[in-house]
């Protein structure tokens, strides 16, 4: 199935005085997928996203959203998006109906049935009529969405939705973006700093660092890219002195009391040949799954970038 790209970032810069926050951003969120935007503070995340919800003015660069330029077309660009940037503002002495009614006014043509359908899929049937002022922060996060999706937008941008949440609401909310993903065909951009909230609902991510990104790839990719192996022995200084020059390693890091390896995928046997060769003395051996915060750390550290 081919789907269409909702937004498209190309050689996104921001330059301020003589510094540049964002240089040369580019990517693309297409049509039901969830994409991931990575970094550590001060990286260009929220720069970039001000650029493209038009907060902001770029340098260099164009945005398009549904194919509107969000310089030459600003209005229509804008009228495919719904966003939440941390915690949604609302009125918190109106209930949560009179909230979605009231954006639903200012949207305009939101039915009754459109407001209903939107407090079901974000799970607030049972306190909508209370007043915003006694929802937890977890409620209050549902309706931000719900006021967000309510007019059936191409794009949805999401900058640190699960700020603050308990892992409860972290599942909740995950399991509604992908919902609104997948049966609304809409894009779902998310800038997170909690890494295993992007690799549980992502389908791509893009790391930027300084303002430049670093990699832009496929979730599933993680998993295939290096191997990590646990070492259990009381000799880790040899561990470590030995296999810290070998080509074929990624990254040696001495814990308590064991070593964990990073290799490449398929060259498991070659670390075991050097374990026989150099006679080290291993009590137990043991693979363990990469994670994204493993490529993250890499990354940022000043490992391999793929752009």
């Amino acid at each position: 199935m081919n789907y269409n790209n909702v937004l498209e970032v190309n050689n996104l810069c921001k330059i301020i005085g003589k510094r540049k926050i964002v240089n040369n951003v580019s990517f693309s969120v297409k049509e039901g997928e969830i994409f991931g935007f990575l970094g550590p503070n001060g990286a260009g995340k929220t720069t970039t996203i001000r650029m493209i919800v038009g907060l902001i003015k770029a340098t260099n660069g164009t945005v398009k959203i549904n194919g509107h330029d969000i310089r030459k077309n600003k209005v229509r660009a804008l009228s495919n998006i719904g966003c939440i940037v941390e915690n949604p503002d609302m009125y918190n002495d109106l209930t949560g109906m009179q909230n979605l009614r009231f954006y639903g006014d200012l949207y305009g043509n939101i039915s009754k049935e459109r407001i209903n359908e939107v407090v079901e899929l974000i799970g607030l049937k049972d306190r909508i009529h209370d007043k915003v002022k006694k929802y937890s922060l977890g409620m209050k996060q549902r309706l931000g969405l719900g006021q967000a999706i309510l007019s059936n937008p191409k794009l949805l941008i999401l900058d640190e939705p699960t700020n603050g949440l308990d892992p409860m609401g972290m599942h909740d909310f995950r399991e509604i973006i992908k919902s609104v993903a997948k049966n609304n065909n809409t894009a779902v951009f998310i800038s997170s700093h909690i890494l295993s909230e992007i690799e549980l609902v992502c389908d791509r991510f893009a790391m930027i660092k300084e303002g430049v990104i670093q990699t832009v790839e496929d979730v599933s990719k993680e998993v295939e890219d290096i191997e990590k192996i646990k070492l259990i022995t009381k000799e880790c200084d040899r561990v470590v002195e030995v296999f810290s020059g070998k080509s074929f390693i990624r990254n040696v890091t001495k814990e308590a009391d064991d070593v964990l390896i990073e290799i490449e995928i398929g060259d498991f046997s070659k670390l075991v040949k050097e374990i026989g060769k150099n006679d080290i003395d291993v009590d137990d051996i043991c693979k363990v799954k990469a994670t994204l915060e493993d490529k993250f750390m890499r990354i940022m550290n000043g490992g391999e970038a793929n752009v």
